[in-house]
């Protein structure tokens, strides 16, 4: 067999084509692993969004058999500084603006970093949103989120205040320089109906809406992988019937 392969001159076509066939197929497997962990995530958002709230601090400090805590419908009680906010830069299609970080004091030394919500470039200062400063102890009810950087997230502007990303670690030392507070590790994006009077900061900005077309991606790469196998057996057999023996 390989003896005719190679007097066909297919064995090194063959076998570019079997590795280029392993790569192809790969990426659809690839894909549909892709698919399984992305219907996950949208079956765990559709099971926590709508749950009635649990206490924050003992349910982030308690022992779970689940280790993924993200979107677990969450409240908490504290009081603002808003003196300390902190900004994540956050376009939208209607203009550049940013998600307002606040640090939530539940206890003299313990803080919970909030998203508040959305603010548009021209009211980030809090002087142009007076009324959504809220005053005194506040109950804040949201979506609890581990923060994690992306591989191209740019690097956090701490001088400046201009953040890319919710470091905790980071946000706190830069808010309480001068003083020990312990933050918890996970940041709450308030729900919609915390928007305070006069709309602003805008809750709800969790992004819940999650694109899924991994299937199309699978099938795209399959169906390459089935085009190159029609295409080589297209190629080797013209080369088979150029190398048969003709009849007399």
């Amino acid at each position: 067999m390989l003896r005719r392969l190679a007097t066909a001159r297919l064995l090194w076509p063959g076998l570019f084509t079997l590795a280029a066939l392993a790569v192809l197929l790969a990426l659809g497997k690839w894909q549909l692993d892709r698919k399984a962990w992305k219907e996950g995530i949208v079956a765990k958002i559709e099971k926590r969004v709508g749950a009635p709230p649990v206490d924050l601090i003992p349910f982030v400090t308690a022992t779970h058999e689940e280790p993924d805590l993200e979107y677990t419908h969450v409240r908490a009680r504290g009081r603002y500084r808003h003196d300390l906010e902190r900004y994540i830069y956050a376009p939208e299609q209607s203009g550049p603006g940013w998600h307002v970080l606040t640090p939530l004091m539940v206890g003299p030394e313990t803080v919970i970093w909030i998203n508040r919500g959305f603010v548009p470039e021209a009211r980030k200062a809090p002087q142009t949103r007076a009324e959504g400063l809220v005053e005194g102890d506040v109950t804040v009810t949201g979506l609890l989120r581990e923060p994690r950087s992306a591989t191209f997230t740019p690097a956090n502007d701490v001088a400046r205040n201009v953040w890319y990303w919710a470091d905790i670690p980071a946000l706190t030392a830069s808010a309480f320089p001068d003083r020990k507070v312990q933050p918890l590790w996970v940041l709450v994006d308030v729900d919609a109906g915390d928007t305070p009077a006069g709309g602003l900061p805008r809750g709800g900005t969790t992004r819940l809406q999650i694109p899924n077309r991994h299937l199309e991606y699978a099938l795209t790469w399959f169906g390459l992988a089935a085009t190159l196998v029609g295409v080589f057996l297209a190629f080797a057999w013209g080369r088979l019937r150029e190398g048969a023996p003709r009849a007399p």
